[in-house]
């Protein structure tokens, strides 16, 4: 790797303010706002809208949709076409 070209490579923690959950992993992302960590040190922290303690397929809370209804529904609104 050419050296001066990359990002710095550091300790970040990802917030989902949804869940009211955090994880603390390394990434090149930056951020202005810290925060202190459970083990005593302040790192720079990430607001996230989702994450896997609030997406739907993750927590189980996911919807299966019924294709077949939507076009039953949509051929007895419109008609079948005829050829």
């Amino acid at each position: 790797m050419k050296p001066g070209i990359h990002p710095e490579y550091r300790p970040v923690v990802f917030r989902d303010r949804a869940a009211d959950f955090a994880f603390l992993t390394r990434s090149t992302a930056t951020s202005d706002k810290t925060i202190d960590w459970e083990d005593g040190n302040t790192y720079p922290v990430i607001d996230v809208e989702i994450s896997s303690a609030s997406h739907p397929f993750y927590t189980g809370t996911q919807r299966v949709l019924d294709t077949a209804g939507r076009v039953e529904r949509f051929e007895r609104r419109y008609g079948r076409r005829t050829q």
